[in-house]
């Protein structure tokens, strides 16, 4: 490692220092570590194995003041802090997105806004230039924080569909009717017609979708879709106990429950167990995400599986990509059933 003794400091490396023991001039060196655009394979090569040996490490504020950019990704959940602790995808989807942004040593920033200031605040913070862009989880609409940061140019990828913003945002989606499509077709193959639903959000694009998806199936094999077969939660454990209640209070020969989040449907089995009905022998029960909550269940449940780590994946890549300049994208990526022992 190259030290320089100052005062009997030892001086960190520096891009001269790099430059000097790579062989290359300083503008080189510059242009590697911003991307390596117009830079010789064999000089790029020379140049990260003198970054290896010298031990130099960027100088991110350095660099933010000649480039315009923080060198940052925030990773926004406009939920209640409560949201965060409990619903394992939120803790799934950082992770991945921070792996991802790894890979381009760019740190993410956790941002929780929740509340109407908190939202502000938060808003205000990112039109600052604190961060190059923001991956958005859980949209609800009527929330104006996506429009407000794309108005303002912020590059911005929401993960599942934003209602009502069309085309002016990019977006990565699992296909949330398709995979509703598909659990409820598995509940009619299992000789199940009473089929409940307990929904997400109805403001979110997963609620609507997934609600979709499901009486589309009912309506396509002639059963017709009961009102009282329809209860709303918002993709907590304890709204998933309490749309069972409700499910069995109005449609009390219920034989099947399509729950549109693994973590609701936990609270449904929690509720059909305390009214003594036996799963999958007297309701069969099906959820969505496959999250931790699917293999902590009991019986462990059978859902629809969300591919979490591309979901992740593709909203660093879209995000990147937009904030390097590219227009506005949308990726919808399949779901996958899994059988368990609840259906």
């Amino acid at each position: 490692m190259t030290m320089t003794n100052t005062g009997g400091r030892r001086r960190p490396p520096t891009i001269h220092d790099v430059a000097r023991e790579a062989g290359v001039s300083r503008g080189t060196v510059s242009r590697v570590l911003n991307g390596g655009h117009y830079v010789s394979p064999a000089a790029q090569e020379a140049v990260n194995a003198a970054i290896r040996r010298t031990g130099y490490v960027v100088n991110r504020h350095a660099r933010s003041l000649i480039t315009g950019r923080s060198d940052s990704v925030g990773f926004l959940l406009t939920e209640p802090q409560e949201k965060f602790f409990e619903d394992p995808n939120f803790n799934i989807l950082l992770r991945g997105c921070t792996q991802a942004l790894a890979a381009h040593d760019i740190p993410l920033l956790l941002m929780l806004a929740g509340t109407e200031d908190e939202r502000r605040r938060i808003t205000r913070y990112i039109t600052s230039g604190h961060v190059d862009g923001v991956l958005l989880v859980s949209s609800h609409s009527g929330n104006p924080v996506a429009e407000e940061l794309s108005e303002a140019g912020v590059p911005l990828v929401a993960c599942g569909k934003p209602i009502g913003l069309g085309s002016k945002i990019s977006y990565v989606a699992a296909d949330d009717r398709d995979g509703a499509r598909d659990m409820t077709r598995h509940l009619l193959s299992l000789g199940r017609r009473r089929i409940g639903t307990v929904t997400g959000p109805l403001d979110t694009p997963g609620g609507v979708e997934r609600l979709a998806g499901y009486k589309e199936v009912l309506t396509e094999s002639g059963i017709e879709v009961d009102d009282d077969l329809v209860v709303s939660g918002d993709y907590s454990r304890l709204s998933g106990e309490r749309g069972a209640e409700r499910l069995l209070a109005q449609v009390p020969d219920l034989d099947a429950v399509f729950v549109a989040s693994d973590l609701m449907a936990r609270g449904v089995l929690t509720t059909l167990e305390r009214a003594g009905r036996r799963v999958p022998e007297d309701v069969a029960v099906g959820g969505f995400d496959d999250s931790p909550a699917a293999l902590a269940s009991s019986p462990e449940l059978t859902t629809m599986r969300q591919p979490f780590d591309r979901i992740s994946a593709e909203m660093v890549r879209v995000l990147l990509a937009q904030i390097g300049g590219e227009d506005t994208a949308a990726v919808i990526l399949p779901t996958e059933l899994v059988k368990r022992e609840s259906t």
